[in-house]
């Protein structure tokens, strides 16, 4: 399989979702706006999302795709699928104990989550609400990780790539048409999570039955493999997810801040999801189960040279991305979310996160290229070193940057963190002489920052003033966002076209 088209398809499918993932945050934002109800919507949906980025599709990914591919190459279809039905089973035991855990101690997480909740009493007591119908999500979502996890070490990576539109539809839906029967209507939102989860579930079981995997109960916790992940997940937490620990660690700070802090990280945050979805979840998720099998049959050359093309399309793709953010703030919060309730202040609040979470777009995505260059290695302990480190610095920086900078100073830590977190996984990779660069990297830099002169004069041109953004009718919105995409787009892939580059040149076959 060609991993060039996997890689379109897995982003083609996520480009959806993100789309989905928009309208969602515009209804969202038309209907309920930028304050003390957002806010405790997303103080309540972040905690358990939260927990699903660190235990599923973080710490629970990486250590059992590495292990799944590991039994599929060497131990044959029979054990493979034991396997899996004994990670299942021990999976959904303790997900079920956490999600009543916490349903119970929920007054008690908000209070350490957002401790300044809790001088409004009615924004705690409403937070609270949501974050209990909300935790079961955590078990649905989770089971929705192992089952994608499966697909893609069977390289069916487009249906758990498509899987998440179903949760925006079951946001848009609930929003608009059932908000108005629930007291207080935000309540919806977060009764449209639980429903979520459940419809991404149920939509990956027959896909699995295809390939002759749908679990079934087996008792599993004495299994060497399932002992395997249990001891590779625990450290791995902290390795994978340390930027979204980092998040909520903002959501403490923040609450101390304006009433609407919450919601302006959270809509720059939505923005910096699109590329960081497209390109390094999509990049992490076609490399993880090629490079596992090629670490399973001691292919090292071909390791390093799968991790220089995906360091390669990480640079071609993001950094593109992080320079049109950074220039189309105003077109692009304007355009997407300046309805109903969010005002010309909301705008500006945003665009001061999103300002400063685009100077770490690159570390964010080439955390999600590079960690994987340890974990199919099953090397937990250096990530994790990196990850405390990066912790400890970035929450230094919020203590120095949130008062000057408020809450775009809380962005800012979390970008700078993620970049010093890229740096060192790239160091330890090299120094240890697990990546060697491929020749032509010169060429390949230069060529790059010269396309990327020509797409920046060329948007900043074509952009116009930012009060234009903010007074013009939605339609004309819409037509100019979508003219400087394709205008930005063309001049950047024209450039480097001129400049020799080709498709065929990147493509590149997934391990057998």
């Amino acid at each position: 399989m060609n991993l060039l088209r996997s890689l379109a398809t897995v982003s083609g499918m996520t480009l959806v979702s993100r789309i989905l993932g928009f309208v969602r945050d515009a209804v969202i934002a038309r209907l309920f706006g930028a304050g003390l109800a957002t806010d405790a919507f997303f103080v309540a949906f972040r905690i358990p999302n939260l927990l699903r980025r660190l235990f599923a599709e973080g710490a629970f990914s990486q250590a059992f795709v590495p292990i799944l591919a590991e039994y599929k190459t060497r131990n044959g279809a029979g054990e493979t699928k034991l396997l899996v039905d004994r990670v299942a089973t021990v999976l959904t035991l303790l997900l079920v104990v956490v999600s009543v855990v916490g349903i119970l101690a929920a007054p008690w997480i908000i209070y350490v989550s957002a401790p300044g909740f809790s001088d409004t009493p009615d924004k705690f007591e409403l937070t609270v609400a949501m974050l209990r119908i909300t935790f079961p999500y955590l078990l649905f979502i989770s089971l929705v990780s192992l089952a994608g996890g499966i697909l893609n070490t069977w390289s069916r990576f487009a249906v758990p790539a498509f899987t998440p539109t179903l949760l925006n539809l079951s946001f848009i839906f609930c929003a608009l048409v059932l908000a108005p029967y629930f007291r207080p209507p935000v309540l919806v939102l977060a009764w449209a999570v639980l429903a979520g989860g459940l419809l991404q579930l149920a939509f990956q079981l027959p896909y699995l039955a295809r390939i002759g995997m749908l679990p079934r109960p087996r008792a599993g916790f004495s299994d060497p493999g399932v002992r395997r992940i249990l001891r590779l997940m625990g450290p791995a937490v902290f390795g994978v997810s340390i930027a979204q620990l980092s998040l909520l660690i903002n959501t403490i700070f923040a609450s101390f801040l304006a009433n609407g802090s919450v919601s302006w990280l959270y809509y720059a945050d939505r923005l910096m999801e699109f590329p960081t979805g497209m390109l390094g979840v999509a990049l992490g998720t076609i490399l993880l189960p090629s490079l596992s099998k090629y670490y399973s049959s001691d292919s090292n050359e071909q390791y390093s040279r799968l991790l220089d093309w995906g360091l390669r399309l990480t640079l071609l793709l993001a950094l593109p991305a992080a320079v049109a953010l950074a220039l189309l703030a105003v077109p692009l919060i304007s355009t997407l979310f300046r309805y109903g309730e969010f005002s010309v202040h909301d705008v500006w609040m945003t665009r001061q996160a999103l300002l400063a979470y685009s100077i770490g777009l690159l570390g964010l995505i080439l955390v999600k290229v590079l960690a994987p260059g340890f974990y199919a290695r099953q090397n937990i302990r250096t990530p994790v070193k990196i990850a405390v480190v990066t912790l400890v610095v970035t929450q230094l920086m919020n203590l120095v940057l949130i008062v000057p900078l408020k809450h775009a100073g809380l962005a800012l830590a979390i970008g700078l963190g993620a970049c010093l977190n890229a740096g060192l996984l790239y160091y330890k990779l090299r120094a240890n002489r697990i990546y060697q660069p491929q020749p032509g990297w010169g060429g390949f830099a230069s060529k790059l920052g010269l396309a990327l002169a020509v797409m920046a004069a060329v948007l900043w041109g074509a952009m116009g003033s930012e009060s234009w953004w903010l007074g013009a009718a939605w339609q004309y919105r819409v037509a100019g966002l979508v003219g400087l995409v394709l205008v930005g787009a063309g001049t950047y892939f024209a450039t480097l076209w001129l400049l020799g580059f080709r498709i065929k040149d990147f493509a590149r076959r997934a391990a057998d």
